[in-house]
Formats: structure tokens, sequence, C-alpha cells
């Protein structure tokens, strides 16, 4: 009675143990599928932030101490379809008048960017009961610069730092799904004519839902 009860008890730790390997070897292959996947390469080298309206869990493209998060929103983020963007600056986003906005664009964020449907203007940011808009136009000039990498925006007058404003465009999602960091530059009036980083919109294109 003894030994056959030994061996039952030795029988339930193989088992057990035998399961732990289990486990240990689906996260091992999970994690090999991860580093061998279409998106490792952004996933490896940087680490991200996350999505338009955000959300509980947040990423972070960049370590350093300075990164600086900036609202928007979107009205899609499934791929390939359209949807109008809405890059917010907030007055706590600014310190000084803008003479000129900068808005870096990923190289792999493969979508096409037309200045015609950009525009500058006073924003009435959107919550529980109402959507983010346009309010009023601000007079601009838009350009692509950089080879299609970066947006360069120049109000015919300096834009204060009251009041919330925005760059909204309209585009089609690009294909791949993942997430994109834009960098927001601001040139202030003055001599000297230099840019400084304002923040950072980290949005993501999800999946298609099946």
């Amino acid at each position: 009675m003894g030994s056959n009860r030994l061996l039952k008890t030795l029988g339930h730790r193989v088992k057990a143990v035998g399961l732990g390997a289990g486990a240990i070897g689906v996260g091992a292959l999970a994690l090999a599928g991860l580093a061998t996947g279409p998106i490792a390469s952004r996933l490896l080298v940087q680490p991200a932030r996350a999505q338009a309206t955000p959300s509980l869990m947040e990423f972070r493209w960049d370590n350093t101490k300075d990164y600086r998060k900036l609202y928007y929103f979107m009205s899609s983020t499934r791929p390939l379809e359209r949807s109008d963007y809405y890059f917010i600056l907030k007055p706590k986003d600014r310190k000084t008048a803008i003479l000129k906005l900068s808005i870096t664009i990923p190289k792999y964020f493969n979508a096409k960017i037309d200045p015609k449907q950009i525009k500058l203007c006073k924003m009435s940011e959107g919550g529980m009961l109402a959507r983010t808009r346009c309010v009023k136009d601000i007079p601009a000039t838009i350009e692509l610069a950089d080879n299609g990498n970066a947006i360069e925006v120049f109000p015919e007058t300096p834009v204060s730092d009251e009041g919330t404003i925005g760059v909204y465009m309209t585009i089609f999602n690009p294909f791949n799904t993942g997430m994109y960091q834009f960098n927001a530059l601001a040139q202030a009036p003055g001599d000297i004519p230099i840019a400084g980083y304002l923040g950072s919109w980290l949005i993501q294109i999800e999946p298609p839902q099946q």
C-alpha cells in the first residue's frame, strides 16, 4: 500500500513538471514566432506607445526623458480605410508662438499624403459627447519635404500659444498594421531659425476585424 501511494504521488509530480515544461515550450515558440514576424524589426529596435484615444496599455518608441505624448484622433484605425487625422496641439504643448510647424512622417508609413488634403486650424477637442473637429481654418502654406517624410506648415502670421490648434488631414491608412510615431517640431518667431521639439503623436493601425 505504501509503495503504491508513493508511486501515485510521484506520477502526479512528474505530470505537473511535464505540463510546466509544455507551457515553457509554448512560450518559447511564441517568442520565436515574434522574433521572425514582419513587425519584429520595429518592435525589437525601438519600444512603442499607444493609439489615438489613448488605451490602457501604452508603449514607447523613444526611451528618452524628453519624450512628450501629444493627443490625436483618427476616424478609422483599420488598414487601407479612409481616415481623418487630427494632430492636436493644446496650449500646454507649446510655450511660444509658432512661425513654422514641421511634422516628421515615419519612412515605413506607406500611405499617400496630399498637401491639398491638409490644413491648419483651430480645433475643438472631442470627448464623450462631441467629436474632435476643425472650428476655423488658419491660413497657411503646406508642403511635403524630405522626400515626403515631413509635412511643413507655414502660417501666414505666427500662431499664438493660446487656444487649441491642430493639423487635419484625410488619407487612406497604410496597409501595414503597427505603431507609427509622428514628431512635432516648431520654429518660434525670432532671429535664430531653430525648430524645437514639441512632442509626438503615436498612432496605431490595427488588424482588420475577423
